[in-house]
């Protein structure tokens, strides 16, 4: 189970040489989160979603202990991020939008490796790596190496080891960009079967800005929006609250409705 409460960061203004990697206006600070909170139970696929520069990839790095909040809380099956963050990271597997596979090693060397890191001994580092291409469908793909893989076969690979520690908990941000239709479904299919008794019933987070995603995917929903959450609930239960039937259209009311107006 992950939770997220009243979450905010702000960097420093462009061109003060510390946050120029963050857009805005020069001299002016740039507040990428302001208030964000999510509730993932377990066996359940927990939609994050938002238009581009919502801040949802500030906050799954956040997260992943990649960044210090300025404020709130964030813990993952009651660990708190800040404060054991190592204890947190176990529990969980991140699948950033930056794959950061190595070239030279092959799909399997990636996978054994990083489960090593994670404190797995050989032997089961590499039954792991054998039981996830056989669930992902990346058999072939496990002795070559990963430097001129198709986006679709860096991401099955990248899936494999954040997966590889049995992770209580899955977090992935924005993970169907670049993919064809063919990895995508197989992505979803995956999802799909971990959150289920069977595949270990997994507390997923899925940020994405694709609604059609959502609604074919995730069992709820936390909508943000200019660093804030602006809604959450059911695909249904957000159309209903807009009175819309169509998702884009709620999601276009909740997300860019005038400050307050989504509460």
């Amino acid at each position: 189970m992950i939770r997220i409460e009243q979450l905010a960061k702000q960097f420093p203004a462009p061109g003060t040489g510390r946050g120029l990697f963050k857009r805005g206006r020069p001299g002016v600070p740039v507040q990428a989160v302001a208030d964000v909170n999510l509730h993932a139970p377990d066996g359940q696929i927990t939609g994050l979603l938002g238009p581009n520069g919502a801040g949802k990839t500030t906050t799954l790095r956040m997260l992943a202990g990649l960044i210090a909040p300025d404020a709130g809380r964030l813990t993952v099956d009651g660990i708190d991020v800040t404060a054991r963050p190592r204890e947190a990271l176990a529990r969980m597997g991140v699948l950033s939008d930056a794959r950061g596979l190595y070239p030279r090693l092959t799909a399997r060397e990636n996978i054994v490796y990083y489960g090593r890191l994670q404190g797995m001994d050989l032997d089961a580092a590499q039954a792991r790596a054998e039981a996830l291409a056989q669930m992902l469908d990346m058999k072939p793909l496990l002795e070559r190496r990963t430097e001129g893989f198709s986006q679709g076969e860096r991401m099955k690979t990248a899936l494999a080891r954040a997966l590889v520690h049995d992770p209580a908990n899955i977090v992935l941000d924005e993970p169907t960009n670049g993919l064809d239709v063919l990895a995508t479904r197989a992505l979803r299919e995956s999802l799909r079967w971990l959150r289920t008794p069977a595949g270990g019933a997994k507390c997923i987070v899925f940020s994405t800005h694709i609604m059609q995603e959502v609604e074919r995917l995730c069992d709820s929903v936390v909508l943000v929006s200019h660093g804030r959450t602006v809604a959450t609930g059911t695909v249904a239960e957000l159309l209903a609250q807009t009175g819309q039937t169509d998702f884009e259209e709620a999601f276009v009311a909740l997300a860019f409705a005038p400050d307050g107006a989504a509460q």
